[in-house]
C-alpha cells in the first residue's frame, strides 16, 4: 500500500479495531498490535513494541478512565504502585533495547504461553464466578505488583497489565472487570515512560503509531462497555485464547 492517505486510513482502522479489543480485555490493544505490526510491516520486535506504545499509552489512559467510571478505584492506593511501575519500566525498557530482536521476540511468545496457562488454571479449578467478597490487599501487594508490571511493560510493552489482572483475580479475588481497571491504572504511567525510552533508542514509527492511537482512543470505551456486559468466565476464556493465539502466530511466522 503506497498511497500515504490510504495507509493512514488503514492504520486508523487497525487502531480502532485494537482499541475495542484492548478495552474489552484491559490490555490497551498492544498485545495484538505487536505481532500484527511485525507481520504487516516487517518491523523487528523492538520497532513493533515501540510503535505499539504510541497507541497503548493513550488507550490505557482512556480505558482506565472508563473502568474508573464503572468501578471506583482508590487513586491514592494505586499511586505508589504506579510510581514503582514507572521506575521499573524505564530501567527494563532500556535493558530491552540491548536484547537482540529475535531473542526478545521468542521471549515474548513464551511469556504469553506461560501466562495463558497460568491464568487458565483458576477458571478450570473453579468454573464459578469469582467470589464477590474481595480479600483486603496487604499494604505491600500493589507496590510489588507495580514493580513487576513495570518491569514486564518495559521489556514487552504489554506485560504489565497481563500479570496484574490474573494476580488480582486469583490472589485477591477481585472481580475481572475491576482488576482490569486497576491494571490500566498501573500501566498507564509506565506506558508513557516506556514510550520515551523506546523513542530515545529510535524504535518508534510515529507515522504508523499516531493514526493507530487516534483510532484506538475513539473505540476503547466501546470495549470497556462490552467487558461489563460479558460474564467474567467468558472474559477469562477469551483472554487466554488471545494470549495463546498471539504466541502461536509469533512462533510460527517468526516475525
Amino acid at each position: 500500500m503506497h498511497n500515504p492517505i490510504l495507509l493512514t486510513l488503514f492504520n486508523f482502522a487497525l487502531g480502532a479495531t485494537l482499541g475495542v479489543a484492548g478495552g474489552l480485555l484491559g490490555i490497551g490493544g498492544g498485545l495484538i498490535a505487536i505481532p500484527v505490526l511485525g507481520y504487516l510491516y516487517g518491523m523487528d520486535q523492538h520497532l513493533a513494541q515501540g510503535t505499539a506504545l504510541v497507541m497503548i499509552a493513550p488507550n490505557v489512559a482512556m480505558g482506565f478512565y472508563r473502568y474508573h467510571q464503572k468501578h471506583r478505584i482508590d487513586l491514592r492506593q494505586v499511586a505508589l504502585a504506579a510510581l514503582c511501575a514507572m521506575a521499573s519500566t524505564y530501567v527494563a525498557a532500556r535493558l530491552a533495547s540491548s536484547i537482540s530482536a529475535s531473542g526478545l521476540h521468542t521471549a515474548f511468545a513464551v511469556f504469553l504461553i506461560v501466562l495463558a496457562l497460568y491464568f487458565g488454571f483458576p477458571s478450570r479449578r473453579n468454573p464459578q464466578a469469582v467470589p464477590a467478597q474481595e480479600k483486603p490487599a496487604p499494604s505491600y501487594a500493589l507496590p510489588l505488583l507495580g514493580l513487576g508490571s513495570g518491569a514486564m511493560s518495559g521489556i514487552f510493552t504489554v506485560g504489565g497489565g497481563l500479570i496484574v489482572v490474573p494476580a488480582l483475580v486469583a490472589l485477591l479475588r477481585m472481580a475481572q472487570t475491576r482488576a482490569q481497571g486497576v491494571a490500566m491504572a498501573l500501566v498507564a504511567p509506565g506506558a508513557v515512560v516506556a514510550l520515551f525510552a523506546y523513542a530515545q533508542g529510535g524504535h518508534v514509527s510515529w507515522s504508523t503509531g499516531v493514526p493507530m492511537a487516534v483510532g484506538g482512543v475513539l473505540t476503547v470505551s466501546w470495549g470497556v462497555h462490552l467487558a461489563h456486559k460479558w460474564p467474567p468466565s467468558r472474559l477469562r476464556v477469551l483472554f487466554c485464547l488471545v494470549l495463546l493465539g498471539t504466541a502461536t502466530a509469533m512462533l510460527v511466522t517468526g516475525h
